[in-house]
């Protein structure tokens, strides 16, 4: 049972999981940024430090840390170092099949669906609405943005970013490092550092 958290980021998104965490009954809850002397607070929450002071600070006086920053190759770089990870933090109101198996550092929004037999890594986003369904495999340091919807059996790669409102059809792979722009249709597999846009989606850019 988590008791004292500590949150690294300091913005919106953390706003956000300071809410799911408080939802799950954990009350002692600070933050970390390397703004931390501009903050002060947020949300009502206190900014202690910053991010080099929360690796020291993680494995002593906190039972564990979130990272709360959307960037994903900097979400992967912090929560590496940290000495003590979050289990998945899920919001009371989303739907998560009991066997869908969640990494470490995950936070899961409110109202997102998450179907059988789907497989979470770490450090994982699955934002607000968001829809993943059965057997989809979600590799580590994704954000899946809210409302997108990704149908049976898709695979996503590390750190790739699934644009708000966008869809995946079943079936379908997407590569690791790839953007998916917002309210694209993906109905082919994309390949490896890949930006697609539109419907069908096509790239821009590698």
């Amino acid at each position: 049972m988590i008791k004292r958290l500590a949150l690294i980021g300091a913005s919106g998104h953390g706003k956000v999981i300071a809410d799911i965490a408080r939802a799950n009954g954990i009350e002692s809850i600070v933050f970390y940024d390397d703004r931390w002397q501009e903050i002060e607070e947020l949300s009502g929450y206190r900014v202690v430090g910053d991010v080099a002071k929360a690796m020291e600070d993680a494995a002593t006086k906190y039972d564990a840390a979130v990272v709360c920053i959307g960037n994903s190759s900097i979400r992967e770089a912090i929560q590496q170092q940290l000495p003590c990870v979050a289990s998945p933090l899920i919001h009371p109101s989303a739907s998560v099949s009991s066997s869908v198996k969640l990494g470490l550092g995950s936070v899961v929004m409110p109202n997102a669906v998450i179907n059988a037999d789907s497989v979470i890594g770490d450090g994982v986003i699955i934002n607000s609405g968001a829809v993943i369904e059965h057997e989809c495999i979600i590799d580590d340091f994704v954000h899946i943005c809210p409302t997108a919807a990704l149908g049976g059996g898709v695979i996503v790669g590390r750190r790739s970013w699934i644009g708000i409102g966008s869809s995946i059809i079943q079936l379908t792979t997407v590569g690791s490092d790839v953007t998916v722009g917002a309210g694209s249709v993906v109905i082919r597999n994309i390949e490896n550092h890949q930006t697609v846009v539109g419907n069908p989606a096509k790239p821009i850019k590698r």
